[in-house]
């Protein structure tokens, strides 16, 4: 019996994918014109925030600024045991801590409530001028807020004449809010959510837009009110958005500001409105210690460098949304 002979043509053996640094050239090549226009900022980057970090050196040093720098005097860690010696900076320590913390859960809380509350607005001119209010106040300059707050809480504000028409304070009793030291915290952390409230709910909204509007039908249809479809569609919708911001500010947790503690801070309060920025310029650059600003200054960012490391990798193993 005649058999016919099956004929087998081999597949051709398929590319294999590029791994590791191979991968990385073709991505590269790939979005060359992304890199091109990356470019001008890369340079940017590393002439002034990479380059200027060979000045931390100055720190380790009892800097002159007529001597060149092989000519400087080294004395290692003595700045830095000075600084954690010395009970004025362990003090603005406290406070740019305390300023820091109330900016982070108050400033997050209050800017996330606004926008849910916006989000459920249905009346778009109404919507849109309480966007333009709350926003305002962030494009006014420190300077200008300042004076504000400052003439609002004189002892012939609108806040002493309110607390005398209720009847809280006897007349001629007017309290003299920023010559209370224990107020300053209070004032420093209301002052910030005003200014900034509008603002910091601007990533809020949007990344509310990319929620599915079918969710809210679906819920509608279940018969969930306005708090429930807040609670389990809006809220788990921008998860991922406020982890993600909330790493990035404990990053930023020992920079609690400069103009607000310098502005408002006055000889009666400065035992609560002295932070870091305000040492490093009164200590430091104001009394040509530069070794001494530059060894606070270098503190800050290598503890915000650590926080932002660790908050990142808590996230990683919770199985949450992370910068890298």
């Amino acid at each position: 019996m005649e058999t016919n002979a099956i004929e087998t043509t081999s597949m051709p053996p398929l590319k294999e994918k590029p791994k590791g640094i191979k991968l990385f050239f073709v991505k590269l090549l790939q979005q060359r014109a992304l890199v091109i226009m990356s470019v001008p900022f890369l340079i940017w980057l590393i002439l002034f925030k990479y380059v200027p970090i060979w000045g931390w050196t100055i720190a380790f040093q009892d800097y002159k600024p007529a001597l060149g720098f092989w000519d400087q005097k080294w004395i290692g860690f003595h700045h830095f045991e000075f600084l954690f010696g010395d009970d004025r900076f362990l003090r603005v320590l406290r406070n740019t801590l305390a300023m820091s913390a109330i900016n982070l859960v108050f400033g997050f809380l209050t800017a996330i409530i606004l926008a849910l509350l916006l989000n459920e607005i249905r009346k778009v001119a109404f919507k849109r001028v309480v966007q333009t209010v709350s926003y305002l106040p962030h494009f006014i300059s420190w300077v200008v807020a300042a004076s504000i707050i400052q003439t609002t809480l004189s002892p012939d504000g609108i806040i002493n004449e309110l607390l005398v028409w209720f009847g809280f304070v006897n007349e001629g009793n007017e309290i003299l809010f920023l010559g209370i030291p224990e107020y300053f915290w209070t004032i420093f952390g209301a002052s910030s959510i005003w200014k900034d409230i509008g603002w910091n709910t601007i990533v809020y909204l949007a990344a509310m837009t990319t929620i599915d509007p079918a969710q809210y039908e679906a819920a509608e249809i279940d018969g969930a009110n306005r708090l429930q479809k807040m609670t389990f569609i809006t809220l788990p919708g921008i998860k991922s958005v406020v982890i993600v911001l909330l790493i990035m500010n404990i990053g930023y947790l020992l920079e609690s500001g400069f103009e607000p503690q310098y502005l408002l801070g006055n000889g009666m309060n400065v035992d609560y409105s002295e932070n870091i920025d305000i040492f490093v310029l009164k200590y430091g650059i104001a009394q040509s210690n530069f070794s001494l600003s530059i060894a606070a200054g270098m503190f800050k960012t290598v503890v915000s460098f650590i926080l932002l490391f660790v908050a990142n990798n808590v996230a990683k193993r919770m199985g949450e949304s992370r910068l890298f």
